[in-house]
């Protein structure tokens, strides 16, 4: 690791501790050159996912749209951000445990539909009803049975 101050090739570690849940290491390092200290990350390296979208169309997989699809579903309901953040933590681990470089669109949204449902039925909703794209209320009442039958 060089330094980022003067460039010298040689550092070492002074301090290290996990960070994000366990999920990466934080290292204090010191350059043996100019003394100067710097904080750098360690983390495993993930494999890309590429999204499969309904119309073929392939791109690349961005926590940022899952974070922002949920956000929007719990938008003005008692879902803190510390439960919508694991919620796509949860999701993301099902995603790169599949051991697949693809992934349909539909296996995100139904495994978001699933985390939500078990932390706000309205917010459910509102992700069904653009997920599933309900054509009129006929389909939005079913899906709205489908929950209340749950219930009972």
């Amino acid at each position: 690791m060089n330094c980022p101050f003067c460039d010298y090739y040689e550092t070492k570690v002074v301090d290290s501790r996990p960070t994000d849940e366990g999920q990466a290491i934080r290292r204090r390092r010191e350059c043996i050159k100019c003394g100067r200290r710097f904080t750098t990350y360690e983390k495993i390296e993930e494999i890309p996912l590429v999204v499969i979208k309904k119309d073929g169309n392939r791109q690349a997989y961005d926590r940022n749209k899952l974070l922002t699809g949920i956000i929007k579903a719990c938008e003005k309901r008692p879902v803190s951000m510390a439960v919508i953040e694991n919620m796509v933590n949860d999701i993301e681990k099902r995603l790169y445990n599949s051991m697949e470089k693809e992934i349909t669109s539909k296996y995100i949204g139904e495994n978001v539909m699933n985390e939500l449902i078990k932390v706000d039925e309205v917010a459910y909703v509102r992700f069904a009803s653009v997920y599933r794209q309900f054509k009129d209320l006929n389909t939005f009442m079913d899906e709205l049975k489908k929950i209340l039958d749950k219930e009972k």
